[in-house]
């Protein structure tokens, strides 16, 4: 191993931007001479092919076989000059490698989001493709109008912890800052619980963006628009919880944009405006559980942004305590602990004065997640037996229909989680266990809960049984289009990769990489590196 200090990089060592090749040493240009030379809009964005070039014979051979990577191998092939691969990643937003292994991936790439975008930033003619554009996706036409009169708040900006306060005249709330990036956790959290939030904890956001103008044309809200929109987010949510949400998202957010976002614009008074605005709200939480599930990160993080908008405008606590405790999920979910557990001590707030006992027990398990990903055990298990007395106490209560998911499988995977998390897998087995006594219709939380148990018995060096259910988890996820689902293999990979010389491992890892999962990826669940930084750090709380 070379040991001391790297050696600086050199003008030889510089690369070009565009192609990747090394820079000749007396080039003082950013770009190497062939992509200098190049046409200044073939480095920019990808060009405008005349119709003839699409009717190659080895293009529409490729398209017949419904392989991406086989058609941008002859799209690149058949111009001149022809373009690198790293051109073309920067065409498709990917990189060099990236456009190496879909060219020559034995697996076709089936995620129809992706395969939507690349053949838009290529410009290839809908007629070549085995699939349907779909339309682009639009923002509420007044996305970026400001907060109206009415509601108008005084604003204090927090730097040092990161939070808007926002005060009205009946009410004082906060909001954390858009940005996810981890700060003083303790400080935002007595900040938080100082204010006394509410439904108005999310306020701050739901004001910046927004809801439409009570200076628009008043018009008449349709008696069934409510009935209809949850209607179809029923619909999109049974397909979601089965096939995951690379199987819908596109035609739910064509409906979004299509149907039910014209209706938010029109209708400003009548009686109806706060069901429609809180149905609204559901497929818009819908909607962005649908990105994330893609691997969409910005998209679901704006979807969440209206539905919180909506719930506001709405009045509804009840559904702006879910939306809170989605985002803390999600948060835990991509590595930022100190986030998760502030959005679910504000969704307990909300919880709280909605009095549902079943938000209450969502929102403090969620908060014990965020603990255990931090390394704090005497706040997490403070924070479970919380959510468990709540859950207890909530059988009589009326289950709304968007959270008849939260059961006592879905329970006993987050105290599944949080156990694993704080390096109890032997605490953690008999919850995982209970995880998979779920109802059916929910195939790709079973791959979820599947692959949970499995990573909790390979912490017990319980290799073959791991294995087993690892494999069970690799079937499921063929037939489940979800990033999520990805990335839970992937987390079972890094806790099976000390033994993968051991056969039983060795031949699931076979398995998934035959279905394009990376069991040894360096980074894996973004979860993974918050547990071990929480795991050999002292608790933060």
């Amino acid at each position: 191993m070379v040991t001391g200090s790297v050696a600086p990089v050199t003008r030889s060592q510089r690369l070009c931007p565009s192609c990747g090749a090394y820079l000749a040493t007396d080039n003082d240009g950013d770009q190497c001479g062939p992509c200098q030379r190049r046409a200044p809009e073939l480095t920019q964005e990808a060009p405008r092919l005349s119709a003839d070039f699409w009717q190659a014979a080895t293009l529409v051979e490729a398209a017949a076989e419904r392989h991406f990577g086989k058609l941008l191998l002859a799209y690149r092939k058949l111009q001149r000059p022809e373009p690198t691969q790293a051109l073309v990643g920067q065409w498709l937003g990917l990189t060099q490698g990236q456009v190496s292994r879909i060219e020559r991936g034995a697996i076709p790439v089936r995620d129809l989001d992706k395969l939507d975008r690349w053949a838009r930033a290529l410009h290839i003619p809908e007629q070549l493709l085995w699939f349907n554009l779909t339309t682009r996706p639009v923002e509420l036409a007044n996305e970026h109008a400001g907060p109206t009169a009415s509601h108008a708040p005084a604003v204090y900006h927090d730097g040092q912890h990161g939070i808007d306060a926002y005060t009205r005249p009946d009410r004082r709330f906060i909001v954390q800052a858009q940005s996810p990036a981890e700060g003083d956790g303790v400080h935002r959290r007595q900040f938080i619980k100082s204010a006394g939030v509410g439904l108005t904890a999310v306020g701050a956001s739901l004001l910046a963006g927004t809801v439409p103008s009570p200076n628009r044309k008043v018009s008449r809200i349709r008696p069934d628009a409510s009935t209809e929109i949850r209607e179809m987010t029923q619909v999109f949510r049974r397909l979601d919880n089965r096939y995951g949400g690379g199987h819908s998202r596109s035609v739910a957010s064509s409906y979004l944009n299509s149907t039910v976002t014209p209706l938010l614009q029109e209708s400003t008074s009548g009686a109806g405006r706060s069901d429609l605005f809180a149905a609204a709200a559901e497929l818009h939480h819908l909607a962005g559980w649908m990105a994330y599930d893609t691997g969409h990160q910005a998209d679901g993080h704006t979807h969440l942004r209206q539905a919180l908008r909506l719930c506001h405008e709405a009045e509804d606590e009840r559904l702006a305590s879910e939306m809170l405790a989605g985002m803390s999920h999600q948060a835990a979910f991509h590595g930022a602990p100190d986030s998760a557990v502030d959005l679910a001590l504000a969704a307990q707030h909300s919880a709280k004065r909605s009095g549902s006992k079943l938000l209450q027990a969502e929102a403090a398990v969620m908060e014990a997640h965020g603990l255990a990903l931090q390394g704090d055990k005497t706040g997490c298990l403070a924070a479970l037996s919380r959510a468990e007395d709540a859950f207890n106490k909530s059988d009589a209560e009326a289950r709304p229909h968007w959270l008849t998911y939260f059961d006592h499988a879905y329970l006993a995977a987050k105290f599944a989680h949080a156990f694993r998390d704080l390096g109890l897998p032997g605490d953690a087995e008999p919850f995982a266990r209970r995880s998979l006594e779920m109802t059916e219709g929910y195939e790709r939380g079973r791959l979820f809960n599947t692959a949970l148990l499995a990573s909790v018995l390979a912490d017990q060096r319980r290799l073959e049984e791991s294995c087993a259910l690892g494999m069970e988890a690799t079937t499921l996820a063929t037939s489940v289009r979800s990033m999520r689902g990805t990335s839970y293999l992937e987390d079972l990979g890094a806790h099976l990769a000390p033994y993968q010389s051991v056969k039983p491992v060795s031949s699931l890892f076979e398995s998934m990489i035959e279905i394009g999962v990376s069991p040894l990826d360096e980074v894996s669940r973004p979860g993974t590196r918050a547990r071990a930084a929480g795991r050999q750090g002292t608790p933060r709380r």
